[in-house]
C-alpha cells in the first residue's frame, strides 16, 4: 500500500475530528456531513452542518443579529480550529479561512499549513 496515500488518510481523519470536536463544543452537535480535499499545503473542508434552532427563529425577524452572532461564532472556531489541528497533526497552521451559508447550512473551510512540502500531503 502506498504509505503517501495512507498518511493522507490519516491526516484528513485527524482533520475531520477535530473539526467535529470543535462543532460539537460550540453547537452541541456534530457536523452532518464533511469532506476533505487535499491540495499540497492546504486542506478543503466542504461541510453540513445543523443550525442552532434558537437561530432559526431569531433569522426571521432579527437576520442582522443573527449575522453579527455567526460572525462572530466563525471567527472563534476558527482560532479554536487552528489549535485542534496543530494539536492532531504536529503541523503549525498559517491559516483558517471559513465561511457558512445559514440557508442551506453549508460551510466551506480552508486550513492553510505553514510549511510548503508536508511530507504527509
Amino acid at each position: 500500500m502506498n504509505t503517501a496515500s495512507t498518511e493522507t488518510r490519516t491526516l484528513k481523519k485527524s482533520v475531520a475530528q477535530a473539526y467535529n470536536k470543535v462543532n460539537q463544543e460550540f453547537y452541541a452537535t456534530g457536523v452532518i456531513s464533511q469532506r476533505i480535499n487535499v491540495f499540497c499545503d492546504r486542506l478543503i473542508i466542504f461541510a453540513q452542518h445543523k443550525r442552532i434552532p434558537a437561530f432559526k427563529v431569531l433569522s426571521e425577524n432579527f437576520k442582522e443579529l443573527t449575522a453579527y452572532a455567526d460572525a462572530a461564532l466563525i471567527a472563534e472556531f476558527k482560532s479554536r480550529l487552528k489549535k485542534e489541528i496543530e494539536e492532531a497533526t504536529g503541523h503549525k497552521v498559517t491559516s483558517v479561512l471559513k465561511d457558512y451559508d445559514p440557508e442551506t447550512e453549508h460551510a466551506c473551510c480552508v486550513i492553510i499549513f505553514a510549511e510548503k512540502n508536508i511530507e504527509l500531503l
